[in-house]
């Protein structure tokens, strides 16, 4: 199989080329090699390589940001998207295309499956349903992968930013009032793997169970022994985020379940993986 992983940099798109590359042909191009708002060169690029598959791992991940730099998140998100999309119907290529819980506006207690109504509460999230519906759109031969709360090596991210306070043994706040979970991309990229031989379209991805901002900060302050009454709850509103965030966002994995994969580890154990790999437990 041929691969090609757009986003090469970011933490996904790292995790996916060091999973693919020792047994197939894998090309993973970061944003200098491969602007995505470039439609041109995304299809003049795709269509020389001809992949099978494209991880279409770029995006605009700056939540708050977002709301300051429209144009740009829409570009990244909902165009590159389209072009990606475009340019992989001309070769016959699958796309995955990663999505976020954030096209939710958490008004529900019941885990969202694929098929419910989204309603973004910010511009990202906004951005990144508008390329679902692209993709949707464009080319048959896809899957849209809606996860959250993404961690990863080598990249900086919530896990990282509590790590660095628990070490210097200082109080944080953090939010308390939203609820979702976890993912570790490595568990992630696992399903990534498997999916490209399953039936095409919207997947929910994440690690299993689901749990506060404020519960994930105190469980990686009590796994590397920091005392996790540092970790001060606080409400979104307190904490004065400028993107607004859905309150609740754990997404059903009933559909994985539902074409034999394996639902991903508890959140928990993702966070133990993930310190073992750093070295950290």
């Amino acid at each position: 199989m041929n691969y090609l992983i757009t986003g090469a940099n970011g933490q996904l798109g790292k995790a996916l080329k060091n999973r693919l590359n020792p047994r197939n042909h894998t090309v993973a191009l970061s944003k200098e090699e491969l602007d995505v708002t470039n439609e041109s060169s995304v299809y003049q690029t795709i269509t020389s390589l001809k992949p099978d598959v494209v991880f279409h791992a770029a995006a605009y991940t700056k939540v708050d940001l977002a709301e300051d730099e429209r144009t740009l998140a829409f570009q990244v998100n909902a165009l590159g998207a389209a072009h990606v999309a475009k340019a992989c119907k001309v070769i016959g290529a699958k796309m995955v295309y990663i999505s976020t819980d954030y096209v939710f506006d958490g008004q529900t207690k019941l885990a969202y499956e694929e098929g419910d109504a989204v309603n973004p509460l910010n511009t990202y999230g906004l951005s990144k349903w508008i390329g679902e519906t692209f993709v949707e759109k464009l080319i048959k031969e896809h899957y849209i992968i809606r996860t959250s709360w993404l961690y990863g090596h080598g990249g900086k991210h919530f896990v990282d930013t509590m790590l660095t306070r628990a070490f210097q043994k200082k109080e944080v706040n953090v939010v308390s009032d939203q609820i979702g979970s976890p993912t570790y991309i490595e568990d992630l990229v696992d399903i990534l793997c498997a999916i490209i031989e399953k039936p095409y379209g919207i997947y929910h991805v994440q690690n299993d169970g689901s749990c506060t901002w404020s519960d994930f900060a105190k469980e990686i302050y009590k796994l590397v022994e920091a005392e996790p009454t540092l970790v001060q709850p606080i409400s979104t509103n307190d904490f004065g985020a400028k993107a607004a965030r859905p309150s609740f966002s754990q997404l059903s994995m009933r559909k994985l379940e539902k074409v034999g994969l394996n639902r991903p580890p508890m959140w928990q154990e993702g966070l133990k993986s993930y310190l073992q790999r750093e070295g950290l437990l």
